[in-house]
């Protein structure tokens, strides 16, 4: 509401009248009676027309003034019209930048988290496949360690206990392979989803910039929600410029694509490490299967030959007791001879006198006394040999009785422990990581 100004009483004006100093001034003339300082007519004339000139100069610099805030006003609107259109139109463009990085990183993040989660699938069939070795390792230990129990004379590192040890340590360079390798995978799965949250966050970014530009470049001189904002045209210190914006981006998604491309290489990587150690692991196991198949065979065929061998010296033994029993009986039946011999030599040495005579009987009592001699001598000598021979099959059949116990048991190991044993072994789709 407008003060009211309290009224006061003005100051009387003061004139100073005009004095007329000219040739036609009337000073010092008798003016009684009228004013002393008038204006010419000339005076009057030229005051008349420079009000006439000064009226006409301010109507023409009026109208000009109108004339050209006209044009300006035209032309300030036609401009603010241009620039606000130009601004849109930039925005429009901007938008479009905006919108092509925010599909490509988008689509970087998709094609990440894709190649992460097959990735993933590799490392858990890495996983298995490592676990399943545990079995072969065990199979093969436990059949090492079986075989350790075989006999002295079986006791040989034969071509078996070779393919063994080199399944383990097959096994063991595997499991080791697989350890680096599940490494490598978690590091790259690591490094994937560093990249995929750079590119989220830029994308997010993206996502917001958006909203604002289709925001603003919404706005028009009829929105409701416009107001001045003095201070917001001047430009941030840390802004960034189109290259480096635009590089931003781009790099993220060189970086991103990069650790995608060594993701799908490393996946290649792991399903030929897979698929050549599961192949690798099973041929192993069939070159120890067939080294302990040609093994059993090989203590098949000798255990029948000492079988064989050991019934022959059976059949032997009985036959050497038979003849022991009929050399004893050969040696026995010489003794009557000898003894009639002898008898006969005692009684004719009782011959008296020329009767005591070297006659051809005699001779051929004497030869035959040594005759008899010689044979129970050679008799005994051949049931020497004899005995000793006996007791030598005896030791002979003992080694073969023991040597085919020896080969029992290790057939029984080899065949009943190992191989049996050896039945548990994975399949290939297990040692791949399949199951």
């Amino acid at each position: 509401m407008a003060r009211a100004v309290p009224v006061s009483e003005l100051p009387l004006k003061v004139y100073e009248a005009a004095l007329n100093t000219g040739p036609d001034s009337s000073c010092g003339l008798a003016t009684a009676g009228f004013r002393t300082a008038k204006y010419l007519t000339e005076e009057w004339h030229q005051h008349n027309y420079a009000q006439y000139h000064q009226a006409f100069a301010d109507r023409d610099g009026s109208e000009r003034c109108r004339h050209e805030s006209q044009s300006l006003a035209a032309y300030a609107a036609a401009l603010a019209q241009r620039t606000q259109e130009d601004s849109t139109a930039k925005l429009g463009q901007r938008l479009q930048d905006t919108h092509f990085w925010k599909a490509e990183l988008q689509r970087e993040i998709e094609d990440l988290t894709a190649e992460t989660d097959l990735l993933a699938a590799q490392k858990v069939r890495l996983e298995r496949a490592l676990d399943a070795t545990e079995v072969p390792y065990t199979i093969a230990t436990d059949n090492l360690q079986c075989r350790e129990r075989r006999q002295p004379a079986d006791l040989v590192r034969d071509q078996v206990e070779t393919e063994l040890l080199k399944e383990v340590e097959l096994i063991r360079n595997v499991q080791e392979l697989l350890k680096r390798t599940l490494m490598q995978a978690v590091n790259q799965m690591q490094l994937n989803r560093d990249h995929k949250q750079i590119c989220e966050m830029d994308w997010s970014d993206k996502v917001e910039t958006y909203n604002i530009d289709d925001k603003c470049g919404r706005y028009n001189n009829q929105s409701t929600n416009i107001q001045f904002h003095p201070s917001s045209s001047k430009f941030e210190e840390s802004a960034s410029t189109p290259e480096t914006w635009a590089k931003f981006s781009h790099d993220n998604i060189y970086r991103a694509e990069r650790e995608r491309l060594a993701s799908i290489n490393l996946r290649l990587l792991i399903d030929n490490i897979l698929h050549d150690t599961a192949e690798d692991l099973r041929l192993q196991c069939a070159a120890v299967d067939e080294a302990f198949a040609k093994r059993c065979e090989e203590m098949e065929d000798a255990k029948h030959k000492l079988e064989h061998h050991l019934k022959k010296t059976l059949k032997e033994i009985g036959d050497q007791e038979n003849n022991i029993a009929a050399l004893k009986q050969a040696i026995k039946d010489k003794e009557a001879p000898l003894k009639v011999a002898q008898t006969r030599l005692y009684d004719r040495s009782f011959r008296p006198n020329v009767e005591l005579c070297r006659d051809p009987a005699q001779f051929r009592l004497i030869s035959e006394v040594e005759e008899l001699t010689e044979s129970i001598e050679s008799l005994k000598q051949k049931l020497l040999e004899a005995e000793q021979s006996l007791r030598n099959l005896e030791d002979t059949r003992m080694s073969l009785e023991k040597e085919i116990a020896v080969k029992s048991n290790s057939i029984f190991i080899d065949r009943q422990k190992c191989m049996a044993h050896r039945t548990r072994y994975p399949v290939v789709l297990k040692l791949a990581g399949y199951q």
